[in-house]
């Protein structure tokens, strides 16, 4: 708690949604304000948002607060604590109840989410319209060091946003909002705080498939490692590990960027809104620099576009499906793709008796090697016999995508979609006899994406209102005249007499000094 507390003081948060618009104490009562000018006739919402990479401690273990009575139930479960980094994020709201807020891109550094709470704090770029930016905003994000290094680090983070809007046409302008974070290197949890930091569990272990002695040997076993299980015994470089490696790094470059715009429409003057969420990374390392060493590569980038143009007809989703190819030790563990979503490693530790087997060290099995890099088949075929107390689980999460017709604010249809290029799990077994352990120990995922728009029907119309507002009538008055005042002294005429005499002797020095005057005859 009191890392978490830390953390919630200094990691910024992605885009916040804009600000509501709120409700008249009076039902009846006048709006607090009226545009004044001309008035764009387009109406447009949509928002893009890219994660380079988000981990989630305790996934699905913690209920989802609601403000509707009975809602808690029906709601998925959310993760103990969500920690993401490289947050880009581009939002357009023709609706929104502050003016600035019409158009906002946003690049933060990070964000923090504790059983779905999550503060805004300073340290992110972030440009808003109107009044429009001629210029893109662009720099350096990097996050400070907080207590949380020993769950993700990351290098060199830069960032470019830029957010228009026309005060005339509103939405109908080249891109409404831009956002873009660029990566240069990423490592992600050196240690894994759900599982037990000490090497001695004795009184505590209880695996179901083992007798009371075989426990024990295990036990024994797990002493013997680089480390304790928090750290997989010594491979990553966690507290108490001689290991320096991570679950996941990133060698090479990762950016994501969103994109809201206007699009035209086939065979319509009026305009689409579009939501764009892109992702380049070339390859991503799974326990790096370690003899277990995984290499994901890349083969094709992910892509998430939602385009609504008002109708369900007509609004579509594109997704392009990443696909990735896992080796190690240059032999292949498989091919992630659509067809292929899911890919299992195991981790597991030699069972008593293998000690004199060649290749075993003071470290786990992962994979398909031993801690000295040899091939795990051909000490298998010697006699070796493992106990699998973990799964990496491997995936590619399809695409999920939900629509509907709306009315408020104005009558169209809204789109929805989100996906995510890689999903790295840390998953128990029933070997590990470990009590109340959640169903994940840790997740992360690489490339999470999200795009919604929502256009009115027919689509967006770029022009402008040519009617001014009408002012509002004056009020009526209310009550009776208050009657004439009656004369009580001379006051009343002493006065303009006053004014109406010293008025006459001005204009009778001003008549003097005009006249020639005559000289005087003998």
């Amino acid at each position: 708690m009191s890392v978490a507390l830390l953390v919630l003081c200094a990691g910024p948060v992605g885009a916040q949604p804009t600000t509501p618009v709120p409700s008249p104490a009076n039902p009846s009562a006048p709006p607090p304000s009226a545009p004044i000018g001309p008035q764009p006739l387009g109406h447009a919402v949509g928002d893009a948002g890219t994660g380079l990479a988000v981990i989630r401690i305790a996934p699905n273990s913690q209920p989802t607060e609601s403000i509707i009575p009975g809602a808690e139930d029906k709601l998925p479960k959310q993760a103990a604590v969500e920690l993401g980094f490289g947050l880009a994020s581009a939002q357009a709201n023709s609706e929104a109840y502050l003016s600035y807020e019409k158009a906002v891109a946003q690049a933060a550094p990070g964000g923090i989410a504790v059983q779905g709470s999550s503060p805004q704090a300073p340290g992110s770029l972030a440009q808003t319209a109107p009044p429009n930016n001629t210029e893109p905003r662009g720099g350096g994000i990097n996050p400070p060091s907080t207590p949380l290094d020993t769950l993700l680090k990351v290098g060199v983070l830069n960032g470019r946003v830029h957010a228009q809007w026309s005060d005339t046409l509103g939405p109908c302008v080249d891109t409404i909002a831009d956002a873009s974070t660029e990566l240069a290197s990423l490592s992600a949890l050196n240690a894994i705080p759900t599982l037990p930091s000490a090497q001695d569990l004795s009184g505590v272990f209880d695996a179901p498939n083992l007798d009371a002695a075989g426990d024990k040997a295990l036990i024994e076993g797990l002493k013997e490692l680089g480390g304790p299980l928090s750290t997989l015994g010594g491979v990553l470089g966690g507290p108490g590990s001689t290991g320096s490696g991570s679950l996941l790094s990133l060698p090479n470059t990762l950016s994501a960027r969103s994109v809201v715009k206007l699009v035209d429409i086939p065979g319509s003057k009026n305009k689409a809104v579009q939501s764009t969420s892109t992702l380049q990374v070339a390859a991503v390392k799974l326990l790096a620099g370690t003899p277990f060493e995984i290499t994901v590569k890349v083969v094709s980038q992910p892509t998430l576009q939602v385009t609504s143009t008002g109708d369900k007809a007509t609004s579509t989703v594109a997704y392009t499906a990443p696909v990735l190819e896992v080796t190690q030790g240059g032999k292949s563990l498989g091919r992630l793709d659509a067809a292929n979503p899911k890919l299992d490693i195991p981790v597991g530790i030699p069972l008593p008796g293998a000690d004199a087997l060649p290749g075993l060290k003071d470290l786990p099995i992962i994979g398909g090697v031993l801690g000295d890099g040899s091939p795990l088949a051909d000490a298998v075929s010697d006699g070796l016999k493992k106990l699998d107390l973990g799964v990496l689980r491997l995936s590619v999460a399809g695409l999920t995508q939900k629509g509907e017709q709306a009315t408020t604010p104005f009558k169209g249809y809204q789109l929805g979609a989100s996906a995510r290029m890689l999903d790295l799990q840390v998953l128990p077994t029933d070997a590990l006899g470990l009590p109340n352990l959640p169903s994940a120990l840790a997740q992360i995922s690489l490339g999470e994406q999200v795009a919604r728009a929502y256009a009115p029907t027919g689509g967006v119309v770029c022009g402008t209102a040519t009617q001014q507002p009408q002012e509002p009538p004056a009020p009526a008055p209310q009550g009776k005249a208050p009657p004439q005042l009656a004369y009580t002294n001379a006051a009343y005429h002493s006065v303009p007499i006053f004014w109406t005499g010293t008025a006459l002797l001005l204009l009778g020095v001003i008549m003097v000094a005009a006249l020639p005057a005559r000289r005087r005859t003998r």
